[in-house]
């Protein structure tokens, strides 16, 4: 057992990165944004995916409006999460328009709860948010522990996004933090590396 509060080194660093996020420049962020967008659509897990899982953006997180929208000319299949209220839950329902959406759970965009839910992974692929994440695809999430869940039991391929900055060797993780395969940056599209049991720590989500 390392000697490292988990909990304080999430906290911290998320509040870091939240900072980081807030203080970034909007057309840089934007230029950023729209790099992330087109490297998506140059990944082979995108090419052959029948059904694209992605969130719906806030604003200071990487916009994947853009992504939505090519997702949609390229005749995929879209889903976007929507909280299931009070739980630590999430599902993802099939949408055809962004129009359909309307804000949810912490005010944001999410789809109607009789809209068909996801339930075969084959063919998909999920983006994954995170303010950072490390070398072997661990990611700091916003702490409220929904993607690790749904992930617990998600069989198809996930991909992270992220900005290049926000890239770390090693990050501290639970038992329960999940990783993405794939890394995708404004920079750069990175596999990530084999998954190790180094800076595990605790099991608390």
């Amino acid at each position: 057992m390392h000697p490292v509060d988990i909990r304080k080194y999430k906290i911290e660093l998320r509040e870091k990165c939240r900072e980081n996020r807030k203080n970034l420049d909007p057309v840089l962020k934007a230029k950023m944004d729209d790099s992330i967008a087109e490297r998506v659509k140059k990944l082979y897990q995108y090419r052959f995916a029948k059904v694209i899982m992605v969130y719906v953006s806030t604003s200071i997180e990487i916009n994947t409006f853009k992504i939505i929208e090519n997702a949609f000319k390229d005749g995929k299949r879209v889903a976007v999460p929507r909280c299931i209220p009070e739980t630590r839950q999430m599902e993802f329902h099939y949408i055809t328009s962004i129009d359909q959406l309307s804000p949810g759970s912490f005010n944001v965009l999410e789809p109607p709860a009789f809209y068909p839910i996801v339930t075969d992974f084959s063919g998909a692929l999920m983006l994954v948010p995170g303010f950072v994440f490390d070398s072997f695809g661990y990611r700091l999430g916003y702490g409220k522990g929904y993607y690790d869940r749904y992930m617990s039991r998600y069989t198809g391929a996930a991909v992270g996004l992220c900005y290049a900055t926000e890239l770390r060797r090693h990050m501290y993780h639970g038992r329960y933090d999940r990783t993405v395969d794939t890394l995708v940056s404004d920079q750069w599209i990175r596999r990530s590396k084999p998954s190790s049991a180094k800076g595990r720590i605790g099991g608390r989500r």
